[in-house]
């Protein structure tokens, strides 16, 4: 039985796993973006609790004036891209470090998918029958430009092209290329399954490296202090892509003030603040002993 051509170009134009994967370690980048870029202006934190979490926390526990002297000073999402931009005694080199690999590694991705999957901008000749540039097919805001630089080698850049956008439009143009998008269109080609394959390991390796920055790369931790109403024993733990949270071993007999998750006290979000203003006090009272 021959199948339908409309069939065929529905297969097409369906998401593959591989890609599908990838724009879900994309969006996880792009979220916690923000976090990294603001870790850069904040002192390392100590194992647990993550370094925002720690920030969040602290504020309740009067102890967070460093911070707020770096406030004015954080990165914000929107502004010029860590590569294009001075970085004038960072507090965090952990989370530059990171921001840096992750940033340079989509950029050069973006630059890779558009050699394998853009086409290249048309020519015409004018009337002097020289070739010269579409202008307005260069200028196609959906296009990916690379990075453009003079003969005298890669410290003579001329223009920064599409990284001047930021990582989040590269996030979101290198998303498009590996779901599929617009591939019915002039101006992109479906990529091939090893190229998806190879793009989707770097996008993964990205979303690791913002994660282990930010303490959420899916570690526990046993807390040294016992649970302050119970005595039992803490756990701490960080899940990708998710909030932190510490669970006390006791079970239902623990008296906390925190809410029951399948026999457990369980600590995350908000909860975590009365946690740790108990322990603040219950160290300042063994050190006064």
């Amino acid at each position: 039985m021959t199948t339908p051509a409309y069939a065929t170009l529905d297969e097409r134009a369906a998401p593959s796993r591989t890609g599908r994967r990838a724009a879900d370690d994309l969006l996880a980048v792009r979220e916690q973006w923000g976090d990294l870029l603001a870790a850069i202006a904040r002192r390392p934190a100590a194992d647990w609790p993550p370094r925002d979490s720690r920030a969040y926390i602290d504020g309740h526990l009067a102890d967070q004036a460093d911070d707020e002297e770096h406030q004015d000073d954080e990165p914000a999402t929107g502004r010029v891209p860590l590569t294009l931009r001075e970085h004038p005694a960072p507090v965090n080199l952990d989370a530059l470090d990171a921001a840096l690999d992750v940033e340079r590694d989509l950029f050069d991705l973006a630059d890779q998918l558009a050699a394998q999957a853009q086409r290249p901008v048309r020519t015409g000749r004018d009337r002097h029958g020289r070739f010269v540039r579409d202008e307005e097919d260069a200028a196609d805001p959906a296009r990916w430009t690379c990075t453009y630089h003079r003969d005298a080698g890669p410290a003579a850049a001329v223009a920064p092209g599409s990284r001047a956008h930021g990582l989040h439009w590269a996030a979101v143009w290198v998303e498009g290329r590996l779901l599929g998008e617009d591939v019915d269109a002039d101006l992109f080609t479906a990529l091939p399954a090893r190229v998806l394959d190879e793009a989707a390991a770097v996008v993964s390796r990205a979303r690791r490296t913002v994660e282990r920055a930010l303490g959420r790369d899916g570690r526990t931790t046993d807390l040294p202090e016992p649970c302050p109403w119970c005595g039992g024993a803490l756990a701490a733990r960080t899940r990708s892509g998710g909030e932190p949270l510490v669970t006390c071993s006791t079970g239902e007999g623990c008296e906390a003030p925190a809410p029951l998750d399948r026999g457990h006290r369980v600590w995350r979000g908000a909860d975590l603040v009365p946690l740790w203003v108990a322990l603040h006090e219950a160290r300042q009272e063994a050190a006064q002993h």
